[in-house]
């Protein structure tokens, strides 16, 4: 906000300023009457003359007209004795002129102040405007300074080791470059060089970043940290000086880390643009590579970058002497996500049913910042219900909303549509179950989530690294199974499994072009003519197969897809009942556990929809806080019994799935009572 201020301020100054000149130049730059002194003589003879200013030392006299125009002229030294008693003073004496002599003492300095003060508004106004282009507090000038924040122990609580989990084995190497800055005599007297560089490579949010923190913490060296965006601007040679700038402040407080984020935003592979070579990227990322591994010498300064797209950077900042030494920081397994949410709850009030194993577990590809965020949409839905721990109702549905979003309950679905969902989640469900080497199902819902109108999630057992052609088989089975469903119990099909034909497809064509899984075709890698390319290094690449060979890709995709939905068909068709039972009890309570999946497919029923008292009540509308004195009076005790026991009688058929032709026998009040009881 005080930054804010500074920069309204600026402005406000420099508006007040060219006001205030403009005024004090405006009587200067009005158009002013240059008269001789005869015609001056003579505008006076005739009254003609409103006022008139003496000026001694420059013989000037100036003044205004009766007709309002500026006039001055100037007298001689002879006539400068008897002007004033010869032509002025009968005037004067008379009211009809008015005169003032004034004794002005003006230096050359004053008679440049009009001009200098033009120069002086226009230099503070580039001034200001260079230094907000800069950054508030930063030199006008001072374009090739870099941008880098020094992080230096101290200033805040250091990172370690310790506040790093779930990866163990990288941190096992970068330990020996915490060793060689808190220790580097052990490394030079043995000869050993280390490494110069070293690149953290990983999917986002997988903790690169924090891990390089965790090095500087634990060798408590200074610690630089930039963006790779940071260098570059739109002033050209900017970015190759703040990268010298960049190793000075860093050999200024050697030994020490100098951290790069998203590096691939400088690093980028040279000779990739259309316009050529000579652009300012290219040459931050020259004078990059010279501050690594040139002539110079940078003892002591390690640098550490991070990106995700390690695929694009240029080879000679990989290469020994730059980024000598590649650690690739990866999703967590299952015992690294638990260590992960262990560190995350550690300050947050847990119930005693929250099993951080069972999280885990339920959690595979989370990435540690997934895990974080878990662990707060769970503590925001405590908040959310007035509760003082989080259980692991709050998790559950938490890891939903991250991974579908929210459930939009109040969403306006109609019975034609909700019917479409549940046959079609039925159908995944089913069929899943049937495939060998498939996933549990771990819940069934038809409530819109996102752009979901329902979804079926499956829970792996494992964490699983390399899928064999089987499981992908499976797996197009499963992706399929909705789209048979709506077909063979609807007869008809939807657009709600345009997302499962999409990814069945590509999973088809990654089987047949990638993982050499087609006897027809071999185990031969065709790449794909479809993929982002990168611009420039891959400009104009056309794929390395004929079109035979293409019209034999497109053949295979749909002989493995026909396949599957074959399988899916059958398997569908031979089991009918259960996808009819399976449906039947989503609509009726539109979410369904994977217990309670395992009960209905193996022929159980479901035990009724526990209800509350005051969820009867609710139905009722005859809630204790509702009922005024007016409402007692209308309906007696009696008939409140009655209410409610007719209420439970239709629960109860509704839950214990009866017939719809069986009759219901009429019973007696009294019998009612004595059931309740």
């Amino acid at each position: 906000m005080n930054r804010r201020f500074q920069s309204i301020s600026v402005y406000i100054l420099i508006i007040l300023l060219v006001y205030m000149g403009v005024r004090w130049l405006g009587a200067d730059v009005a158009k002013t009457e240059t008269l001789s002194i005869a015609q001056f003589i003579e505008y006076l003879d005739k009254d003609e003359v409103k006022s008139v200013v003496s000026k001694d030392q420059d013989n000037l006299i100036k003044g205004v007209l009766k007709d309002g125009t500026a006039y001055e002229t100037r007298i001689s030294d002879a006539m400068k004795q008897s002007f004033y008693a010869d032509y002025i003073k009968d005037k004067v004496e008379s009211g009809n002129l008015e005169y003032r002599a004034e004794a002005v003492q003006r230096s050359i300095l004053f008679e440049m102040l009009p001009t200098l003060s033009i120069f002086v508004i226009l230099g503070l106004f580039w001034y200001f405007v260079l230094r907000q282009t800069q950054g508030g507090g930063r030199g006008a000038m001072q374009f090739g300074k870099s941008r880098a924040k020094l992080h230096k122990e101290g200033d805040r609580k250091p990172v370690t080791f310790a506040d790093v989990a779930g990866l163990e084995e990288e941190k096992e190497e970068l330990a020996e470059i915490v060793e060689f800055l808190k220790n580097p005599r052990k490394f030079v007297e043995i000869g050993a060089r280390i490494p110069t560089g070293v690149l953290l490579v990983g999917p986002p949010g997988t903790g690169k970043t924090f891990l390089s923190r965790a090095v500087a913490g634990e060798a408590k060296v200074p610690f630089f940290t930039i963006s790779g965006s940071d260098f570059v601007e739109m002033f050209v040679g900017v970015g190759a000086s703040r990268v010298r700038d960049l190793f000075e402040q860093g050999k200024r407080s050697a030994p020490c880390i100098i951290f790069i984020d998203e590096i691939d935003a400088v690093g980028r592979r040279r000779g990739a643009g259309l316009g050529g070579g000579h652009d300012e990227r290219e040459q931050t990322l020259n004078q990059l590579l010279v501050e690594m591994d040139g002539f110079g010498v940078n003892e002591g300064v390690i640098v550490m970058a991070a990106t995700n797209r390690a695929d694009i950077l240029d080879p000679a900042l990989l290469r020994p002497g730059r980024f000598d030494r590649t650690v690739y920081v990866g999703r967590p397994d299952v015992r690294g996500r638990e260590a992960v949410l262990k560190v995350h709850t550690r300050n947050k009030p847990l119930d005693s049913d929250v099993n951080l194993k069972v999280i885990a577990k339920r959690t595979p590809g989370f990435t540690p910042a997934d895990l974080e965020n878990l662990v707060n949409e769970a503590a925001i839905l405590a908040a959310r219900h007035n509760r003082n721990k989080i259980n692991m109702s709050d998790v559950e549905e938490a890891s939903i909303k991250v991974q579908a979003g929210p459930a939009k309950k109040s969403k306006v679905v109609t019975d034609k549509e909700r019917k479409l969902t549940a046959v079609h989640e039925a159908g995944h469900a089913l069929v899943t179950r049937l495939t060998p080497d498939s996933d549990p199902v771990h819940m069934i819902t038809i409530i819109p989530r996102g752009q979901a109108g329902g979804f079926t999630a499956f829970i792996p057992e494992d964490d699983v690294n390399f899928m064999t052609k089987k499981q992908l088989e499976g797996e197009l089975v499963s992706l399929l199974g909705g789209r048979v469903a709506e077909e063979l119990v609807l007869e008809d099909v939807s657009t709600g499994a345009g997302n499962d034909i999409e990814r069945a497809t590509n999973m088809a064509r990654a089987m047949v072009t990638h993982f050499g899984m087609s006897k027809l075709l071999g185990p031969i890698n065709y790449g794909s003519d479809d993929e982002t390319v990168f611009m420039g290094r891959d400009f104009g690449k056309t794929r390395n197969y004929s079109e035979v060979v293409a019209a034999e890709i497109d053949r295979e995709m749909q002989r493995i897809i026909s396949e599957a939905y074959q399988k899916a068909t059958t398997l569908i068709a031979e089991n009918l009942d259960i996808l009819l039972r399976i449906s039947d009890a989503l609509l009726e309570r539109e979410t369904l556990s994977g217990d309670e999946f395992e009960i209905i497919f193996n022929g159980g029923e479901l035990p009724p929809v526990s209800e509350t008292v005051e969820e009867v009540d609710e139905t009722l509308e005859i809630r204790e806080e509702d009922l005024s004195a007016t409402a007692r009076e209308i309906l007696t005790d009696e008939e409140i019994e009655d209410k409610i026991i007719r209420t439970l009688r239709k629960l109860q058929r509704r839950n214990s799935n009866e017939s719809h032709d069986d009759k219901v026998t009429e019973e007696s009040e009294t019998d009612d009572k004595n059931d309740l009881i």
